[in-house]
């Protein structure tokens, strides 16, 4: 409390009538624990660059870009055993050959329980493959390439995203190259086709610079059929021919074309810039995602919403800017969102050690909930997935006890909902001799009143913010009090 007028002396009284308390209980510190360090001893995999996924079982599956029998990558699983421990499992190690090189992407399951992904590299042109894990006898699994790219003037070339599935089976994805005489990406799609083959067709060839380049991100489906991504360049600003990353629609047309439209060029100002990460979307149709760099500190990144807007429009925001302290920063995943509508993602680098974070954002603000430091991980590059208790899970693309990469989970325990608390009324201070207090404030000066510890009126040092009637006893003319919260 503060006296702003010099020449008057006060004396104030505090009580509290019909007081209502806002308590809540903080978020519980959340705990890392390594599932698995990848070795690269000759069968494990090593340097996972994408996410997880889980079966119904609470099986977790997911990719490592190199390792295996030949160290060009492999598909395992991980399944949770006595004790809190988890087994990992080598379900495929590729050759190196035909059947695909670095799976950089991570995997998808469609309703039968069979797992499809990317290589990069490899199959029949040595391009990148789309393929599929079926389960077989004894706990194996057969692998089987569905589509080989090829680089021949229409076919795009080096997929680096997962896929995405719709509810007729088709299989959706990009190419961060090729796609026609401009090498700058493609979507595609793959159908189901009779005697267990697959067709592929070309859906976008980006290359014109304003429409974007290079799609190194997976798609987002609407209900309404529209696929959303991102290009890490290509757009409106940038510096030269190069441009800063775009947010695009493709949406079907007549005839079994689609029609792309950009909804958004990064680079503006303190914008973000070169978003490499899928889109997610909200049950309003809201886009959220990350930038890898830009923002109002220049290159550590953002987390940004796009918002349909009048005339077809959309308008983008930014919620978070990377950089400010040890919050983390260059964030190249996609984001979650959990049941209450928190959303969640890591970020590359940064952090209390400069190896990465994971961190949870909502209208409050970011929080940190851990920093990487080494033989706990280091560098996570992929995004993460919620298990039914809302712990978190994911990889990192180094670190661990072969500085590798690992599988971890981080322990998150939600918050308790802010609580409205009556409170019998109680007088907590009253400043006035005769009725036990020092004396008046002084204009000009102030004076700290710790509530739980005052008036033993029973205030629990948890409440976070109380409703206070506040009565003042001038001496002489009447000026102004003010009262703010102290120790913040």
């Amino acid at each position: 409390m503060r006296v702003n007028r010099p020449s008057i002396r006060w004396m104030a009284t505090l009580a509290i009538f019909t007081a209502i308390l806002f308590v809540t209980s903080t978020w519980a510190a959340a705990e890392e624990k390594v599932l698995h360090n990848f070795n690269n001893d000759g069968t494990d995999g090593a340097e996972p660059y994408a996410g997880l996924i889980f079966d119904a079982a609470g099986n977790l599956y997911g990719t490592t870009s190199v390792g295996g029998t030949s160290n060009t990558g492999t598909v395992f699983e991980l399944t949770p055993a006595a004790g809190g421990t988890w087994t990992e499992k080598v379900l495929h190690s590729f050759s190196g050959g035909t059947d695909g090189i670095r799976p950089y992407a991570g995997l998808i399951f469609d309703a039968a329980g069979n797992l499809y992904g990317t290589t990069d590299l490899g199959g029949a042109y040595g391009y990148g493959t789309v393929f599929e894990l079926t389960p077989a006898a004894g706990g194996t699994w057969t692998e089987k390439v569905l589509h080989n790219f090829n680089n021949d003037g229409t076919d795009g070339i080096e997929p680096l995203a997962p896929l995405i599935i719709d509810a007729a089976g088709n299989l959706y994805g990009t190419t961060e190259l090729g796609g026609g005489t401009n090498d700058a990406g493609t979507v595609f799609e793959l159908t189901p086709a009779a005697g267990g083959t697959w067709t592929e067709k070309v859906l976008y060839s980006f290359g014109s610079g304003t429409d974007g380049t290079f799609p190194a991100a997976g798609l987002v489906l609407d209900a309404a059929g529209n696929l959303y991504g991102t290009t890490y360049e290509g757009g409106t600003y940038g510096l030269g021919t190069y441009g800063l990353g775009t947010a695009f629609e493709l949406t079907p047309a007549g005839g079994g074309t689609w029609t792309e439209k950009v909804l958004h060029n990064f680079g503006n100002g303190t914008d973000g810039v070169y978003p490499v990460a899928s889109l997610i979307l909200d049950a309003a149709g809201n886009l959220y995602g990350t930038t890898f760099g830009g923002g109002t500190y220049i290159s550590y990144g953002t987390v940004f919403e796009l918002t349909p807007a009048a005339g077809g429009t959309w308008t983008e925001q930014v919620l978070h800017n990377f950089g400010n302290g040890t919050d983390g920063a260059s964030p190249e995943a996609s984001l979650i969102f959990d049941a209450a509508g928190n959303l969640y993602g890591t970020t590359n680098s940064g952090g209390s050690y400069g190896g990465g974070t994971v961190f949870r954002l909502n209208a409050q603000g970011e929080v940190l909930l851990y920093s990487f430091s080494g033989t706990d991980g280091d560098n996570p590059d992929a995004g993460l997935v919620l298990d039914t208790a809302g712990n978190l899970y994911g990889t990192t693309f180094r670190g661990g006890t072969s500085n590798l990469g690992t599988v971890f989970e981080i322990t998150n325990t939600p918050p308790v909902a802010y609580q409205f608390v009556t409170v019998t009324p109680c007088r907590l201070v009253d400043t006035r001799p005769d009725h036990g207090g020092s004396g008046p404030i002084q204009g000009g000066t102030f004076q700290t009143f710790p509530i739980p510890q005052e008036g033993g009126c029973n205030i629990p040092a948890t409440a976070t913010a109380y409703s206070l009637n506040v009565s003042v006893v001038p001496i002489g003319p009447l000026g102004y009090l003010t009262m703010w919260p102290a120790g913040i």
